[in-house]
């Protein structure tokens, strides 16, 4: 396996890019913005620096890694020739869908077909595809170049000759894989979105506010992060994404998603990504500042 294509320049789509391409393959970085690819490369270009400065890459890795990476608007352009197709679209089935579909016709029967998703099932994308046995799950974790855990999700047709090379694919690029089997939210995100859908439920029923509850879960349970901020760090339209898909797969009242989350997405406070969520980011990308709407007087 040497040439990879990537579906996505987003935050998780050049992120897998750099990381792959820094690893020796040949990246095919697809989007349909050329916006989005040149803001991609720019990413890549500056998290390969912050490497770069702390002394883990040299100079020669670092441009190595950026001429391995070739950027595409056109996915039936970007697909040929390639031996394995990540995508990493925004967490949405029908794009996703889609997306699937274009690939279904655009690639080789012998190219596998990888999904980044991080809750939607594998086995309904693999299900519009030929030989869905090649269509599988790779949750890369945020930041993609920094995060050792890589899920791998098999759908119901995955075959196990798949499922082997991608596991052994992911220890190639420093990963540790985890195989886990296709059910909403997989392992990772069934057990990370209550919490955090929870931790939304404390602060909306005012038992304590976004600092308060952020300062008890990392200096109580050790957590790198508070769980708001993690929120908004992941982002909390993909937080409400994910626990709809669990709430619709399972029926269970406890993935049902928090009505303070709802109208947070609906008001287009999503974190970090649009400047505001539980925190303040205008000034600073770090929580520091809280919203001054969650500021108790």
């Amino acid at each position: 396996m040497k040439t990879i294509a990537v579906i996505g320049a987003g935050t998780m789509g050049n992120g897998i890019a750099h990381t792959f391409a820094q690893s020796g393959f040949v990246v095919k970085l697809i989007d349909v913005s050329e916006k989005s690819l040149d803001k991609g490369m720019a990413t890549i270009a500056a998290n390969l620096d912050r490497m770069l400065a702390k002394g883990s890459i040299t100079e020669e890795e670092k441009a190595k890694t950026i001429t391995n990476i070739i950027t595409y608007t056109d996915i039936k352009d970007g697909v040929v020739g390639v031996d394995l197709v990540v995508e990493a679209a925004t967490e949405n089935i029908d794009l996703k869908l889609n997306i699937f579909k274009q690939l279904n016709e655009a690639c080789s029967h012998n190219t596998i077909l990888a999904t980044n998703t991080s809750s939607i099932s594998i086995t309904q994308i693999g299900a519009i595809v030929a030989h869905p046995e090649r269509v599988i799950g790779m949750h890369f974790m945020n930041p993609v170049p920094i995060m050792k855990l890589v899920e791998i999700i098999r759908g119901y047709n995955t075959s196990d000759e798949v499922t082997k090379i991608i596991m052994e694919l992911s220890e190639k690029l420093g990963k540790t894989p985890v195989e886990v089997n296709d059910y909403p939210g997989f392992v990772a995100n069934r057990i990370l979105m209550p919490m955090l859908n929870e931790a939304i439920e404390t602060l909306y029923n005012k038992v304590a506010g976004v600092y308060e509850i952020d300062t008890v879960m990392k200096l109580g349970m050790g957590h790198p992060m508070g769980p708001l901020q993690l929120a908004d760090f992941i982002g909390l339209d993909v937080c409400l994404a994910i626990l709809n898909v669990m709430y619709d797969g399972f029926k269970n009242p406890k993935y049902a998603p928090c009505p303070l989350l709802v109208n947070m997405v609906r008001a287009g406070k999503l974190g970090v990504k649009s400047g505001e969520g539980f925190y303040d980011y205008s000034e600073s990308k770090k929580a520091e500042k809280i919203s001054k709407q969650f500021i108790i007087s």
